[in-house]
Formats: structure tokens, C-alpha cells, sequence
């Protein structure tokens, strides 16, 4: 794996409240080799070159312990925002299992997106932090379609393999749930693939489910996504172009008819939906141990 320099790995962000409460951002790759389609990271406002390759960050650990060592606020790290943290080559190089290891040691929660099932190799980590600090895993499903989750994401585990992840996150205590985002239009943007998903998430002991009912498309990003339906749904392209132009936030056509189908489906099997409710859901509220000992 090729490593590119980094000065800093943590990142103070001012969005938490919008993004399931976190208080931190970190990448510890740099690119991603699932090839999802519609993946926003290919952006040019990213600047990210050949995306698909993952790189590392040189003294990646190293960094991050400088900079955790110097918080003095005890907050929840977003873990995996631009690129999965667990691609295929953190098997081999650990960076996110050593961040981990970190996070535990320095009293951090986490906040995890992924797609991989790899994430269960570090569910003793996970419970040791939940332990300490708030745990949340977010795993990436679209549809409830393996066949058509290898067509749209090829280079990632199916959808049951994702769903049968969660349960045993769910299992060890790990508050885990399902982003579903993107919704493509014409794509999974179908009433009964949405009731479908709902029904299995419930069954699985899905805790939340967040969706935004559609998709970003921007830049070289759009040519990316418009090149890979010529392969995949010939003559979607057409359809996208004439009626979204050159829109940056593309909502599913009936986006209010199947929120309400969404938001019904959730209600009916107690799972939750609405950000603020999620973030209370898997908040606790954190001792400081230390101060405690001082009086």
C-alpha cells in the first residue's frame, strides 16, 4: 500500500447535532476500493486522486495519539466518512483496529460508517469503548437486493452479509443500525424494496434507520455514475439527464410519498428514523472519572 503524509488526523467539526453527534472526524485511508457507483467522495471538491486506490496516511497512529493525548474533551471520533475504514487492506496494515485501541485508551467514543463485515474482527474493541464512552455503528445498506447490491457496489459484501453483521454487533451491545443512503432513483427507489428492507432490518434487531430518500450527483462524479448505467441500466442515463439537468441533489420522484411509506414501515416495527432521536438513543451520559477522584 502506498502512504501519502498527513499532518493531522483528528478533526474538530461544528455538525455533530446533523451527524448522529459526533464530535471528531477522521479518515485513516485516503480513497476506497469498493467501486460503489454513486459514491460523492469521487467528487473533484475532494480533490482525491485515482479514488480507487487506497493509501494510507504515513504515522497515521502515531498522529492521532499526539492529538488525542491533547483533548481535553472527551467526544465522539467519526470514523469513515470519505472512504471505508475497513477496506480490504486494513486486514493486513490495522490502522483502524490500532485507532481503536487508542480511542479505548485515551476514554473516546466512536462512531462508525461502513460496508464491510470486517468491522466484527474488532468487536471486543467496540465494547471496550462502550464501556468507557457512546458506541454507534451505521452500516451502509441500499437494497434489500444481493443481486443488485453486487451490480451498484461490486467490490463489497452483499446486503444479508451486512444485515447478519449487525446482529451480532447488536448482539455484543453495539447500538448499530442502517444509513440508507443513497436511495437511486429508478434504481431502489421502489415502494416494495423499501417495505422489504424495513421489515428484514426489524428482524435482524435493527436499532435506527436513516435515509435521505436520493442522491448527490456533482462534477466528475456525475460522469462517473452516467458512464457506469451505460453498463449496468442501459438507456438510465437519458432518463436522469432529462429530469434532474445538471441538479446537484437528486431526490427519488415520489420522495414524499416514500418517506411516508418509510417513516409508516419504521413506526409500525419500533425502529427509529429521526436524527435527534438516534443520537438520544445511543448517548449516555459520560463520568469524568478523573474530576470524580480529585474531590
Amino acid at each position: 500500500m502506498e502512504f501519502i503524509k498527513a499532518k493531522t488526523i483528528l478533526t474538530k467539526v461544528k455538525y455533530g447535532n446533523e451527524w448522529y453527534g459526533i464530535d471528531y472526524n477522521m479518515n485513516l485511508y485516503r480513497g476506497c476500493s469498493h467501486r460503489c457507483i454513486y459514491c460523492d467522495s469521487r467528487s473533484n471538491c475532494y480533490h482525491i486522486d485515482n479514488f480507487d486506490i487506497v493509501r494510507g496516511k504515513e504515522n497515521a497512529l502515531y498522529i492521532l495519539e499526539r492529538e488525542l493525548s491533547k483533548k481535553q474533551e472527551k467526544g465522539v471520533i467519526g470514523i469513515g466518512s470519505m472512504s471505508d475504514t475497513y477496506n480490504p487492506l486494513e486486514k493486513q496494515y490495522e490502522q483502524t483496529r490500532g485507532a481503536l485501541k487508542l480511542i479505548s485508551k485515551y476514554d473516546f467514543g466512536v462512531s462508525i460508517d461502513t460496508k464491510s463485515d470486517l468491522i466484527l474482527r474488532d468487536i471486543d474493541l467496540l465494547k471496550e469503548i462502550n464501556s468507557k464512552n457512546n458506541v454507534i455503528v451505521k452500516i451502509t445498506i441500499t437494497t434489500p437486493n444481493d443481486e443488485l447490491s453486487k451490480i451498484i457496489e461490486p467490490n463489497v459484501c452483499v446486503s444479508s452479509k451486512r444485515l447478519q453483521a449487525i446482529k451480532m454487533l447488536i448482539d455484543n451491545g453495539i447500538f448499530t443500525g442502517i444509513m440508507l443512503n443513497p436511495v437511486l432513483p429508478f434504481i431502489t427507489d421502489k415502494e416494495e424494496d423499501i417495505k422489504k428492507l424495513v421489515k428484514i432490518a426489524s428482524e435482524y434487531g435493527v436499532k435506527f434507520i436513516h435515509t435521505y430518500m436520493g442522491m448527490t450527483l456533482r462534477e466528475n462524479q456525475r460522469d462517473y455514475y452516467f458512464n457506469e448505467l451505460d453498463k449496468r441500466f442501459i438507456g438510465l442515463r437519458e432518463k436522469y439527464i432529462s429530469y434532474y439537468g445538471n441538479r446537484y441533489n437528486c431526490m427519488v420522484p415520489n420522495y414524499k410519498k416514500l418517506y411516508k411509506v418509510f417513516t409508516d414501515e419504521c413506526d409500525k416495527y419500533g425502529i427509529l428514523y429521526n436524527m435527534n432521536d438516534i443520537i438520544k438513543a445511543y448517548k449516555k451520559e459520560i463520568s469524568n472519572n478523573k474530576q470524580m477522584s480529585l474531590f
